[in-house]
């Protein structure tokens, strides 16, 4: 669950009129196990998020339900050297900050500007499975596919940034994503996926343009598209095979873990 998840989370039990604790990390130093401004929700059940995990995290939870029952005071800000206080080996140290869940902590809470945008054409095996580990990860997505079928079953929760649609025309739909952002053809059809990575290439604003496929298929694809006059610098900016060359394997979970590290391993624009 990424940040925009959580937080949508709470907002459904602030509607609901849950009573819940937002414990955040105002403030790190050194070594930690998650940055400035990461946050997670905790009810007298169950807990959504996570500050880190470890003694730390189990020491916010047991505060957090302690002020929920009413058996402790809202304390002030703490400050815990996780070492000599916790026992943990980072070596840093952490500001927490306990707030009950209301519509002013929410208003005030802000989330991190996504990693990246994806597009991401292709509802197949390998497309399921990359929008499923990349749910918990701070970044946006439009996901397309000519077949309805294809996004039966999609789960309804967790994915906040995900926007998906059936198109009639996906290489349209290229043509106008966003400046900048990240691009994976991975249809049903090799005719389509050309049509898209055409669009594509004649575009001069995109982050990666990236084809499933082998090295046949790029060799076939190079040719095609330098009939159609795209510059060879250009066509050689196309990312196929794609994913990290580094990871073996051809099971759609294994490709999809794959395209994700390769996806996590571009700078991120600002």
């Amino acid at each position: 669950m990424n940040a925009a998840a959580l937080k949508q989370r709470a907002s459904q039990w602030l509607a609901q009129g849950r009573s819940a604790v937002l414990v955040e990390l105002r403030g790190v130093k050194g070594s930690a196990p998650r940055d400035a401004g990461t946050r997670m929700v905790v009810t007298a059940e169950t807990c959504w998020g996570t500050i880190g995990g470890g003694h730390l995290e189990w020491m916010a939870q047991a505060t957090a339900r302690q002020l929920l029952s009413g058996t402790a005071a809202w304390p002030s800000p703490q400050r815990l050297a996780l070492g000599p206080t916790l026992g943990q080996c980072c070596g840093g140290s952490v500001e927490l900050r306990y707030e009950p869940l209301s519509p002013d902590s929410l208003a005030a809470w802000a989330l991190p500007a996504p990693r990246f945008h994806l597009c991401l054409y292709g509802a197949g095996h390998v497309g399921q499975a990359l929008v499923s580990l990349l749910r918990g990860v701070d970044v946006t997505i439009d996901w397309l596919d000519t077949r309805e079928e294809a996004f039966a079953g999609l789960p309804s929760e967790g994915h906040a940034g995900l926007r998906w649609w059936v198109s009639d025309d996906l290489s349209a739909d290229a043509g106008r994503a966003p400046s900048a952002a990240h691009h994976l053809v991975m249809t049903h059809s090799h005719s389509l996926d050309f049509d898209i990575v055409l669009r594509l290439l004649k575009r001069h604003d995109t982050g990666l343009v990236g084809l499933i496929g082998s090295e046949t298929k790029r060799r076939h694809f190079e040719g095609r598209l330098s009939d159609r006059g795209l510059a060879a610098d250009r066509i050689a900016e196309l990312v196929c095979p794609i994913g990290d060359p580094r990871i073996q394997g051809k099971e759609p979970a294994v490709v999809a873990v794959s395209v994700a590290a390769q996806l996590l391993s571009l700078p991120v624009r600002s």
